[in-house]
């Protein structure tokens, strides 16, 4: 009988109950009635008042309970005093209770003594009160903190009692903040009333595990005061990287998470996907930022063979401008200048040209012009023209099509020619 109460204190039921926002709080439960195979062995005192018996829930399941009916007999004070319950570390504890009242004005005879109401306190210690010192003075004294008077909503009449019809109250109370013990009893006074305890749940809450901004939070006890605000450190996931610190979230006094400060975002070669994890782009993609963008697909000409890819190499035979970006298509080697000609006066020449027919999927050419004056028809023989020989617009990174040159050498043979220029890296 005793390892079975104790092998019901030890159960620990994790409830899930859901609020308005997309996550769940998370309902511990420490102690639960309704599990019980056994008597539940709690103190009652005296020893005419609380009793402990087999009964049955408004389903017929079969509930080990409490009741007390001393309504005949004035200055009623009947004490029942729960097991020792293990806190965990909770700050506020949440009692639930489920019971019935009989209506006092059902009952002939009670006078002033028949009341509907009881009393819930409790007893914060480090370990179980030891039964041998509950007697008459203890009791008289007893040191608990009340938590509440409570009242039953529905009454129920002999009419009901004998139809089987049970009207359940069903109250939830909580307390705290516990921090003096590691953990606590229960007390449960009466005054006169005609009411059965049909089922008592403790049970605390937290904010669940959850992952929000790309930071994962873990479970979090809620603080000591239904309006006390938990602080949460957040960390980003796998392959996730802070965008602004703190990273933090509030766990409220409901076990909700809110007021979310800081974020974490998906890093260069990784893409969100639900919200809660960053993916590695397959091979064929790439994503070369950190933030909230998708992978995308290779440009033309350009390829990725890994997964989580920054940037996509260039093909063979295509290349990138060093001014590039990476989403930029990779291009070729632009073919010659077309159609060069020269007008000679003097010492000043003019020439122009036609773009190349192939300019390798690039709108950024510019061209440099080569002076070279020379001594004789054979090309080693020429020198690069001296600083004097004047180019308008200019010799390098020419974008139109057209340049004068000028204060050249009357009778001296001058080469010029026409590059295309394109900065790639490979």
């Amino acid at each position: 009988m005793g390892e079975d109460r104790r092998a019901m204190r030890a159960t620990w039921v994790a409830v899930l109950l859901c609020v308005i926002t997309s996550v769940c709080a998370v309902e511990e439960t420490v102690m639960d009635t309704r599990t019980a195979t056994a008597e539940l062995g709690w103190i009652s005192f005296p020893a005419n008042g609380w009793e402990e018996v087999s009964g049955y829930d408004e389903n017929l399941n079969t509930i080990r309970t409490y009741q007390v009916c001393n309504v005949f007999e004035p200055s009623q004070n009947n004490w029942l005093l729960t097991t020792y319950i293990d806190r965990r570390a909770a700050q506020r504890i949440y009692v639930e209770i489920r019971f019935t009242v009989r209506d006092c004005a059902s009952i002939p005879s009670v006078l002033g003594s028949c009341k509907e109401t009881f009393n819930l306190y409790y007893l914060e210690t480090e370990r179980t009160v030891s039964e041998g010192i509950k007697g008459v003075e203890y009791w008289a004294n007893a040191p608990f903190l009340k938590v509440d008077t409570i009242a039953a909503d529905e009454s129920f009449s002999q009419v009901d009692f004998g139809g089987r019809l049970m009207k359940v109250n069903t109250e939830v109370r909580s307390f705290g903040p516990l921090s003096k013990g590691k953990g606590f009893h229960l007390a449960f006074q009466d005054l006169g009333a005609c009411m059965s305890l049909l089922a008592v749940r403790v049970f605390y809450k937290k904010c669940p595990s959850v992952v929000q901004n790309f930071a994962f939070f873990p479970e979090t006890l809620t603080g000591a005061e239904s309006t006390s605000l938990v602080i949460a450190r957040g960390s980003c996931i796998p392959n996730a990287e802070e965008v602004d610190v703190p990273i933090k979230l509030y766990c409220n006094g409901d076990g909700e998470w809110m007021v979310p400060i800081g974020s974490c975002s998906c890093k260069a070669g990784y893409e969100p996907d639900n919200g809660n994890v960053c993916r590695a782009c397959p091979q064929g993609t790439f994503k070369s930022f950190q933030g909230a963008g998708l992978c995308q697909q290779c440009p033309l000409n350009s390829r990725s063979t890994i997964e989580a890819a920054t940037l996509c190499g260039c093909r063979n035979g295509y290349y990138r401008g060093d001014m590039d970006k990476p989403e930029d298509v990779c291009t070729s080697v632009p073919s010659a200048p077309r159609n060069v000609v020269s007008v000679v006066n003097q010492t000043l020449v003019q020439v122009e040209w036609h773009p190349p027919r192939d300019i390798g999927y690039r709108v950024d050419l510019s061209y440099n012009v080569l002076c070279r004056r020379c001594h004789s028809s054979e090309r080693r023989a020429c020198q690069p023209c001296d600083d004097s020989v004047v180019f308008v617009p200019g010799k390098q990174g020419l974008k139109a099509t057209r340049v004068e040159i000028s204060k050249l050498r009357a009778h001296t043979s001058y080469t010029f020619e026409i590059q295309m220029r394109k900065t790639v890296r490979w």
